[in-house]
């Protein structure tokens, strides 16, 4: 059985008939946030209730890079190379500096604590973008239960000055985010509210050089399953988690393919050396995929 379902022709030239899925490492609970160190030539992702940030290194295998890790999820690079991470545990976002150090960039808004932030993204003049649903603080497994007490919305967060602004608030519990290569437009994914019925989408705005955002509107629905985890490669395609693999929707909304992989997939990143291995956290397992792709991922 193939691993590709291809629905237009396009995508068949984005993945290469000898280049299967391959399950890099499993044993996991539930994995999230992968993140690529080109420079230091391994693969960061989170292994969210058991507290740990877990290093894959080709060759190598996996290590432990964090532990205890304050149930850490999603995580990006900043310009200057620097891990952004989102913790459940402290519903803040911290930046792990050179030396190793951490640095709290939001804990709080308006006097009030975040819910869980949860994806996290850097725009290319330094401003970070979270997105801070509720789902860490529902329950005991990613985090520690709690009381809700801001909206789930996503933020935009200016590390110079410390200012943190509300960017998106039309969505019942927005997740993954990515901005296209021009970054004229940020695609977020809405997983609706926890134990809820809520529609669940990928919603685009366009974005401004100054970072305001308008036109936001309905982009695709992600079936089967909802998108978490989402990516772009360097022509605008947006690469999306689902409950059956990896779905590739064009710059128009309309879905080109899917990679299969037997778990659920919870997020994805590229990375490697050109930026054309899709790596795959799903559920227990690390996956990983080469494609005739190429990421927009920085640095």
């Amino acid at each position: 059985m193939s691993q590709f379902e291809s629905f237009d022709p396009a995508f068949d030239r984005f993945t290469l008939h000898n280049a299967p899925v391959r399950q890099l490492a499993t044993g996991f609970s539930w994995v999230e946030g992968p993140v690529w160190f080109g420079d230091a030539g391994c693969l960061l992702f989170s292994d969210i209730p058991n507290d740990r940030i877990m290093r894959w290194t080709p060759g190598v295998g996996v290590t432990t890079y964090r532990g205890p890790s304050n149930f850490a999820n999603g995580h990006t690079r900043d310009r200057q190379g620097r891990l952004i991470s989102c913790e459940h545990g402290t519903r803040r976002v911290t930046r792990t500096e050179h030396d190793g150090s951490i640095t709290v960039l939001a804990d709080q808004f308006d006097g009030r604590p975040l819910n869980s932030p949860n994806d996290v993204i850097v725009k290319s003049d330094g401003t970070i973008w979270f997105s801070d649903p509720h789902y860490g603080i529902m329950t005991d497994y990613e985090g520690f239960r709690a009381e809700q007490e801001n909206p789930c919305v996503v933020y935009r967060l200016d590390p110079e000055t410390g200012a943190l602004d509300v960017a998106v608030d039309d969505m019942n519990c927005p997740n993954g985010l990515a901005l296209s290569p021009d970054e004229q437009r940020l695609y977020v994914a809405d997983t609706g509210r926890m134990f809820s019925d809520d529609a669940q989408h990928i919603r685009v705005y366009d974005c401004d050089q100054a970072g305001k955002l308008s036109n936001g509107q309905h982009f695709h629905t992600i079936e089967p399953g909802a998108a978490d985890g989402i990516r772009i490669d360097t022509d605008g395609n947006v690469w999306s988690s689902a409950a059956d693999g990896v779905h590739c929707i064009s710059p128009d909304g309309r879905l080109l393919g899917k990679i299969l992989v037997p778990e659920a997939v919870s997020n994805i990143c590229f990375g490697g050396r050109a930026k054309h291995e899709l790596y795959i956290t799903a559920t227990t397992s690390l996956y990983a995929v080469t494609l005739n792709r190429n990421g927009v991922q920085f640095p």
